[in-house]
């Protein structure tokens, strides 16, 4: 089954900070996850899943443990 597209747009919490708050912007996997064209490689694997059977992982998450196995 196709996996869930996720979207970035939530309602904060003010009792917990997000976690991009917390982050070091200058880490260099953030300033790499920043630079990947996401929205294009969600596009071209979407038409590889089928719509039966179990939700897939998102597509991000799989990639994105691809490029940090390759680094």
């Amino acid at each position: 089954m196709k996996p869930k597209r996720i979207s970035r747009e939530k309602q904060g919490n003010f009792l917990y900070p997000e976690l991009m708050d917390q982050l070091n912007p200058k880490d260099s996997l953030l300033v790499l996850s920043k630079k990947i064209p996401w929205k294009k490689i969600e596009d071209a694997f979407i038409e590889l899943y089928s719509n039966k059977g179990r939700r897939a992982k998102p597509i991000r998450l799989m990639a994105g443990l691809l490029i940090l196995k390759q680094l």
